[in-house]
């Protein structure tokens, strides 16, 4: 399996310790990506290697997240690693840009996933102008599909670019996603994909709050701004 690396984190699976394994590679092109370095990665691990790293961390976690990059361009290596995470007793996060709820429809299938953060990039008639690929029918499709299982937690998060997106964009973003947390995320221009955003401002953490403030009335779960300066703040 192809994998970039792994990090502790005490902010990736709210309220649990998690250790995040970052599986490489995906087919978006997001201009904002700050992943770069595992679009094309072919850093090659064996199960049993990554599975030593989950034995290693097992005793001071609660949870893995699988993260990337897209994961789900590896799903038997996910079906192999979430099996045996749960197998031992961790929880199981799967982060995803969502364009291929078939996977997705196979991992609720089986009873493998207990979180899923879905990365809802643009309102989903507007997703090539933001990814390169019109794959937005699939992201609502995975969208739909997760909310479908009662027991699985979803939080959709966007990441707010002010040369991307607009506020309209975010507003009837909102408007059209369903879930249990949004999350607008701070837009960083440093190690992205397209070098034209590295001269973009990041975005100011209290217009970002604004922002989050005028969108919380059209969803009906928690909303949260996730910003460099503040880190997670649920909007009241």
């Amino acid at each position: 399996m192809y994998v970039g690396g792994t990090l502790i984190s005490s902010v990736e699976f709210h309220g649990n310790m998690s250790l995040v394994i970052f599986m490489s590679q995906c087919p978006l092109a997001c201009r904002y990506c700050h992943n770069v370095e595992l679009l094309e990665d072919k850093t090659q691990k064996s199960f049993e290697e990554v599975k030593s790293e989950i034995d290693n961390a097992a005793d001071f976690i609660d949870a893995v997240v699988l993260s990337g990059g897209e994961p789900l361009m590896q799903l038997d290596a996910l079906i192999e690693l979430f099996t045996y995470i749960k197998s031992i007793g961790l929880k199981t996060k799967l982060d995803t840009s969502g364009i291929y709820p078939d996977k997705i429809e196979k991992l609720l299938e089986m009873g493998l996933l207990d979180f899923v953060s879905l990365d809802v990039k643009a309102p989903f008639e507007k997703y090539r102008k933001v990814t390169g690929a019109n794959v937005g029918a699939n992201v609502k499709k995975s969208m739909k599909l997760i909310n479908n299982d009662s027991n699985v937690h979803l939080e959709i998060r966007t990441t707010y670019v002010p040369t991307l997106h607009t506020k309209k964009d975010i507003f009837n973003l909102v408007n059209d996603i369903e879930g249990d947390i949004y999350t607008l995320q701070q837009f960083r221009n440093k190690n992205v994909l397209d070098p034209a955003l590295e001269k973009v401002d990041v975005p100011n953490p209290h217009d970002l709050r604004k922002l989050a403030e005028y969108v919380k009335p059209v969803f009906e779960g928690v909303v949260k701004v996730k910003t460099a300066e503040f880190g997670e703040q649920i909007i009241e």
